[in-house]
């Protein structure tokens, strides 16, 4: 199983580097993917600083695609991380 993790990693996401694949359900109708990135912080996308202080978290659905005669369902934790900058105007970002 942990090899079938992996390949769908690459799969879904080949240009990230710092994203976790934490579970994959399959039945007869649908793929559940549950992932989450694994980065230590992000940038702010306003004002380019570094930040770690998690402000939260919420789930993302990304569209899904079909694959043959089954859906796949992409549930991406994300989180929102409060900027450091005092001056920036976004207080809040999300990775």
């Amino acid at each position: 199983m942990e090899e079938v993790v992996l390949r769908l990693k690459e799969l879904l996401f080949p240009s990230i580097a710092d994203i976790a694949v934490l579970s994959v359900d399959v039945d007869i109708e649908i793929v559940r993917v549950d992932a989450q990135c694994i980065a230590d912080g992000a940038v702010c996308p306003v004002c380019g600083v570094w930040s770690n202080l998690v402000h939260g978290s919420y789930l993302r659905f990304p569209t899904d695609v079909p694959s043959g005669d089954r859906s796949i369902v992409l549930q991406l934790r994300v989180r929102r991380f409060t900027c450091g900058n005092s001056e920036c105007a976004r207080r809040t970002f999300v990775e």
